[in-house]
């Protein structure tokens, strides 16, 4: 019999128990961008600790500024695992939305099988608490897990992460690792586990166009007064050519060509666009007229316009010419692209669109570079084939649209590379009412740990 064996039968043997773990996490309302659950937080802390504690890790609650991280460790042969994962939630609300209460567990049988229904059940709790309990499976069969691992659980993820940068420079010699470990992802699709190998970054930026002193009659001013929202316009409709490319200057500047490895590989998952956008009402790609559906997920850079705002928006009729307007851009970055230098330029284009009466404001919402990690690394080969061995589909390498800025931090603060793993599905309804995760994902997810960790220990 090899060693996983054992430990898989435990896990199996120790579902209910493992449930009920994190239900006991589940029930506190960790919220960490709203003040007034800030002791909910310590909380979830508090037992996160004690729950590491409980395997034999010597762990601590570090305050920070903010809401408290977690570090713990195990010590062991090598190599050396730090996995991350982040125990606050997003606020509930519309909580009218929900069918039951956000922060009282429960399972609950679907069409699609049990699920999880609580807020975190998804993010990032239970998939945070597949890898402690595959850990614990571990040291109850065999005394000790069989490489070593820091354990590394952040409180700030949902609200933007202003503790984590001096955190890690505050404790890097003791999140020194081979590879980081992050299960803040999802599958493929249902039954196909996933690596993320890339991640876009993200730029933010606010901007607000002043002219008059305050809003103006249209019949006395219109036609000889600046618009805010007319100039607002002119520069959001400058964004893009008739080809829906970017036309900041210089924005493409480090943007790699998709390998023809890579394309092949991205082909072979059978991408369904029409499908995926017909989950949202929406049947035709709008991006660049030249590229691939995925490649314009994973591998192309956007700018995106995501709310605009002034004058009167009420009910009925007033006719005014505003005072100020304001609009909200995001920017998915990919390879080499610098998020400052896109901020300058696209800072001067604007500056340039706007006439003489009027004046603009430009408010920072981060800058974070695209991340891509070493797929020929021994860690990620190992990955593959134990993911592969529990899932019914053999596991893919693939991109993700989004940005999770923990995997970039890792590289630029301890040079450490990160893996990311995790067990979602689109349906889970993340940062939404009644927010889930299949229960199926959840067994699933710990026993995938587990043949990890025998696998890249081996």
């Amino acid at each position: 019999m090899s060693r996983l064996s054992p430990v898989l039968d435990q896990i199996d043997a120790t579902l209910e128990d493992a449930v009920q773990r994190l239900f006991e996490l589940l029930v506190v309302p960790s919220i960490s961008t709203d003040p007034d659950f800030a002791q909910d937080c310590q909380k979830a802390a508090t037992l996160l600790a004690e729950d590491l504690k409980s395997l034999g890790a010597e762990a601590c609650v570090d305050q920070t500024p903010g809401h408290p991280m977690v570090i713990g460790h195990i010590p062991g042969p090598a190599p050396h695992l730090v996995f991350y994962g982040h125990y606050d939630v997003q606020p509930v609300d519309p909580i009218e939305l929900w069918d039951n209460s956000p922060f009282t567990p429960q399972l609950e049988d679907t069409p699609n099988g049990k699920v999880i229904r609580a807020r975190g059940s998804s993010d990032d709790k239970g998939q945070l608490m597949t890898f402690v309990e595959a850990c614990r499976a571990w040291i109850a069969k065999h005394g000790a897990l069989p490489c070593g691992v820091t354990f590394f659980f952040e409180g700030e993820e949902e609200s933007g992460s202003p503790s984590l940068v001096p955190y890690l420079r505050e404790k890097a010699s003791e999140l020194q690792g081979d590879i980081a470990l992050i299960c803040d992802t999802g599958l493929y699709g249902h039954d196909r586990p996933a690596i993320i190998t890339q991640l876009r970054g993200l730029l933010g930026q606010e901007i607000t166009i002043k002219a008059a002193s305050k809003d103006l009659h249209s019949g006395m001013y219109g036609g000889i007064a600046a618009n805010p929202l007319k100039v607002l316009s002119g520069i959001l409709a400058g964004l893009h050519d008739d080809q829906n490319r970017v036309t900041i200057p210089g924005f493409y500047d480090g943007v790699p060509e998709v390998s023809a490895e890579q394309s092949a590989q991205w082909d072979s998952l059978k991408f369904d666009a029409g499908a995926f956008l017909g989950e949202v009402g929406l049947a035709d790609p709008a991006g660049e007229t030249d590229r691939k559906p995925l490649d314009m997920i994973w591998a192309r850079p956007t700018c995106e316009i995501n709310g605009v705002a002034g004058g009167y928006a009420g009910t009925g009729f007033k006719t005014v010419l505003p005072a100020q307007a304001n609009a909200k851009i995001s920017f998915r970055l990919v390879g080499n692209q610098d998020p400052l230098k896109i901020r300058e330029a696209f800072q001067s284009q604007v500056r340039a669109m706007v006439p003489p009466d009027c004046d603009v404001i430009f408010e920072d919402h981060g800058a974070g570079p695209a991340v891509h990690m070493d797929t020929s690394s021994t860690f990620f080969t190992k990955a593959s084939e134990a993911l592969s061995e529990e899932w019914p589909e053999p596991a893919a390498f693939v991109g993700a649209g989004g940005s999770i800025p923990v995997a970039g931090y890792f590289k630029s603060e301890l040079d450490l590379d990160a893996m990311l793993i995790g067990f979602a599905r689109d349906d889970d309804s993340i940062h939404s009412p009644n927010e889930k995760y299949d229960l199926e994902s959840f067994h699933k997810g710990i026993r995938s740990w587990a043949r990890i960790l025998d696998a890249v220990s081996d």
